[in-house]
């Protein structure tokens, strides 16, 4: 972007054959207008022929890449610079310029082109665009203190209003400088300057003020440039960003909300924003949607069917009261872990199922894979499973393991009052039965 600014400012000098008398360092009709207003305030020495002659040669040189032939017609002119006038001299030295710059010497053309702004009387258009240039070659440097520096020199020369590119670029020169406070009063003159013309300010301009007030821990303001860009320049990692931002925002319903809206219009593509998303979907008590979210993306391979996953389908499932698709996630998610806690889960919901064996089988696994957080609470299934059984010794011995947990104690102490009591009753019965 710089480079192409950069020719277009200051170094597309033309030299019309034959007019030497007249400004050269023309960049359109309405500079040339206003160079020839400014013979009018500033007396300004004519380009020789002679000169023109060799500035000429050396600009041909240029265009067939002779680089080092066209530093050798310069360095000739410059031999005789006491002789020179200030804007012989000046454009010499974009002479000198152009061609450094075209060889990416970026900072012999920084020298080069502060030696024009030196001589004194020039051009003031000339001048101005020589200051643009220099403030935007020293961007390209990171020299952002300069960049500004130069930029005000313009200015002082500038008769009109400050255009919006200057505060742009000031911006963007103390957003580099790490000058967050002061890139922001730019920035938003810059884009203020524009809209009041009714006029949408260029994406990246919105990209850099957003990226200001996220430096400066403005969430709020970071939220309301994404609703902008979304309006004018609708792209998914908007969407995406906005979410995340009413997320840190603590307005989960309207995170929800967005990235809802994203996923119907096809922006939400990554497997870290179809996750996030299902996980708002279960936190919003919505887990249907978010076990068929996850169901997709793993048929579609956006997801991986891996541990996380099938651990967070078979919870949607779960949570959604779904007990016959929770199982055989749960199972296969089960086989992929290390320790017994899925298996201890599983336990609990085939006892939830009144699958009495199944949760026994389960348990039994959790115990012996371990690295339980709750032992206890297997013990404790174990129990409820049995005595479901009549199998009341079997129950009456898990029961007496969980209550040395601490978390299963209470429950385990209270059913196995209560095992005792059946196991007592179903005895007599059977007596009964049996005389």
């Amino acid at each position: 972007m710089y480079k192409q600014t950069l020719s277009k400012l200051a170094l597309a000098v033309i030299l019309a054959a034959g007019t030497y008398t007249a400004p050269v360092a023309l960049l359109d009709g309405k500079a040339y207008a206003q160079e020839q207003q400014e013979q009018k305030t500033r007396r300004v020495p004519t380009l020789r022929g002679k000169v023109y002659e060799q500035l000429a040669r050396a600009q041909a040189l240029a265009d067939e890449d002779k680089v080092s032939e066209a530093i050798a017609v310069l360095d000739e002119v410059k031999s005789k610079d006491h002789s020179m006038n200030s804007y012989e001299l000046a454009m010499m030295y974009n002479f000198y310029g152009f061609i450094h710059y075209n060889a990416e010497q970026y900072d012999k053309a920084i020298q080069a082109f502060e030696d024009v702004v030196k001589q004194q009387p020039i051009p003031e258009a000339f001048e101005m665009s020589t200051l643009f240039s220099l403030a935007q070659l020293h961007m390209m440097q990171g020299n952002y203190d300069k960049t500004l520096a130069f930029l005000e020199r313009w200015e002082k020369l500038n008769q009109g209003d400050i255009p919006a590119k200057n505060y742009l670029l000031k911006a963007q020169a103390m957003y580099q400088n790490k000058d967050y406070t002061r890139a922001l009063g730019f920035i938003n003159e810059a884009i203020a300057l524009v809209e009041k013309e009714d006029k949408v300010p260029e994406e990246n301009w919105f990209i850099l003020q957003r990226a200001i007030y996220y430096e400066l821990k403005q969430p709020e303001k970071v939220k309301d440039v994404l609703a902008k860009l979304i309006k004018h320049y609708n792209d998914g990692k908007y969407w995406v960003q906005l979410g995340g931002m009413y997320g840190e925002l603590g307005q989960e319903k309207k995170q929800l909300a967005i990235l809802e809206s994203a996923y119907q219009q096809g922006y939400i593509t990554s497997g870290s924003d179809v996750f996030n998303l299902a996980q708002l979907y279960y936190y919003h008590q919505v887990p249907v949607k978010g076990a068929r979210l996850m169901e997709q993306a793993m048929k579609e391979g956006v997801l991986e069917r891996n541990l996380r996953n099938l651990k967070f389908l078979a919870s949607c499932w779960s949570l959604a009261k779904e007990n016959d698709k929770a199982v055989p996630v749960m199972i296969a998610a089960a086989e992929m872990s290390e320790d017994g806690e899925l298996d201890a889960q599983l336990g609990q919901m085939y006892l939830n199922m009144e699958k009495y064996d199944q949760a026994i089988a389960a348990s039994q696994k959790a115990l012996e894979k371990g690295q339980l957080r709750n032992p206890g609470l297997s013990h404790l299934v174990l129990g409820m499973a049995y005595f479901n059984k009549k199998r009341f010794n079997d129950a009456l011995n898990e029961l007496a393991k969980a209550e040395k947990f601490d978390a299963a104690k209470r429950m385990a102490q209270q059913w196995s009052k209560y095992v005792e009591t059946e196991k007592v009753s179903h005895e007599r019965l059977q007596a009964e039965l049996s005389s």
